[in-house]
């Protein structure tokens, strides 16, 4: 991923966060939780998960409008962006 520390530090808080709360729904689902709690619980991941990706698109939107990449790397083309916007959608 490319993008500044800072951003690489929201998305894996995003994600060790959606990783937990993945792990809570597996344990619910073998605990014979009911749906609704099952659910609302994966919906959370869902959307912890999407906003990781999110994130992720952001900055390489930023990238590419700066022209910078910190692995030397080419910057993704608008198209690349929106493919990969609408992976997420």
């Amino acid at each position: 991923m490319t993008g500044d520390e800072q951003t690489a530090a929201q998305v894996l808080n995003r994600l060790r966060r959606a990783h937990g709360q993945l792990a809570g729904v597996i344990g619910m689902i073998e605990d014979g939780r009911n749906c609704k709690d099952v659910v609302t619980q994966l919906a959370a991941v869902s959307k912890a998960l999407d906003r990781a990706g999110f994130k992720i698109v952001a900055s390489g939107m930023r990238d590419c409008l700066t022209g910078e990449s910190k692995d030397g790397s080419e910057p993704l083309t608008q198209d690349e962006l929106e493919k990969l916007f609408l992976a997420l959608a």
